[in-house]
């Protein structure tokens, strides 16, 4: 049985702002650092033998202060790379709104069949996420792994887990720093918890909106 727990980047300026990210590479703000030391400390009772991260700087140092309570060097792995939102990243919420208003609502009503101008879509996102999982549990049997990831990221990963399509992309909540634990038995995947931020009750009023 292999243990995952799959767990969002901490809060960055352009979460705050609501600006698309994607593989734009913006690091933590204080707040993210704060949301970051108390994911390590959460999970630092849990026997985790690796971690790996998405490239991006603000997954990288969220999983470097998960590690350094296991002794263990922070692995990268391209396909837990977020989303590339094309024409979107670098724009705000409302600049996309006003920009792309009718692949804005595709967005919102049936995120499955958008692909982002100069970008990609979910089922591109899905696949090579479900690689690097797969990757993951042949190189870790009977061990527990933790894997810092993106929002788009983990939706389509909780989906695919859990045998959903990616039409039920919004169906899924991922808050800053949340962990989500699964485990792999004889060929099933389990799912413990979803969406978990326990350890971020001292942030408090300082995260305003983070499922974004």
């Amino acid at each position: 049985m292999t243990t995952l727990f799959l767990v969002r980047h901490g809060r960055t300026g352009w979460n705050k702002e609501q600006i698309f990210r994607g593989t734009k590479d913006i690091p933590l703000d204080e707040v993210g650092r704060k949301e970051a030391l108390l994911v390590g400390e959460r999970l630092k009772v849990e026997e985790i033998k690796a971690v790996y991260s998405s490239p991006l700087a603000r997954a990288k140092e969220t999983a470097e202060a998960i590690a350094r309570f296991h002794n263990v060097e922070v692995q990268n792995l391209p396909g837990l790379t977020d989303l590339n939102f094309g024409a979107w990243e670098g724009q705000s919420l409302d600049e996309v709104k006003k920009q792309f208003p009718d692949l804005y609502q595709q967005w919102l009503q049936t995120p499955h069949h958008v692909m982002f101008p100069g970008g990609e879509g979910l089922d591109t996102v899905r696949s090579r996420a479900m690689k690097a999982i797969e990757e993951i549990i042949e190189r870790h049997p009977q061990e527990t792994v933790a894997l810092v990831s993106h929002r788009v990221v983990l939706k389509v990963l909780v989906c695919a887990l859990l045998g959903l399509d990616n039409s039920h992309f919004w169906n899924i909540a991922q808050d800053t720093t949340a962990i989500n634990c699964f485990q792999h038995r004889d060929g099933t995947w389990i799912c413990n918890f979803l969406n978990d931020t326990c350890h971020l009750k001292g942030v408090g009023e300082e995260r305003g909106k983070v499922d974004f």
